[in-house]
């Protein structure tokens, strides 16, 4: 099992913290540094996880709110129009879900 680093319990409040596995879970663990974490944690992140893995759950996530998707698409000069959370109708179905 590839276990995390203790400094990263802190944004995962809502697990088992000793149960996340890098390799498993890959993806809820990038989306919640890539929505929560510090520069620490973004750093651990792009050393110990792969790239087109990051890039991958940005341009699928449905987690990331369009504040965090829009910077991150900035920072790896991602193409804004293929983030699912950044698209307009992706957004709207947000809305009607959520009405506040």
């Amino acid at each position: 099992m590839k276990t995390l680093p203790q400094f990263l319990k802190k944004y995962f409040w809502d697990v088992d913290f000793s149960e996340l596995d890098k390799e498993i879970y890959a993806s809820f663990i990038i989306e919640r540094i890539l929505e929560e974490g510090d520069g620490k944690a973004v750093r651990w992140m792009r050393d110990n996880l792969d790239l087109a893995q990051i890039k991958n759950v940005l341009y699928n996530s449905k987690d990331l709110s369009p504040r965090s998707a829009n910077y991150w698409q900035l920072i790896f000069n991602l193409k804004r129009d293929k983030i699912l959370c950044l698209k307009k109708s992706f957004q709207k179905k947000q809305r009607l879900i959520w009405k506040y």
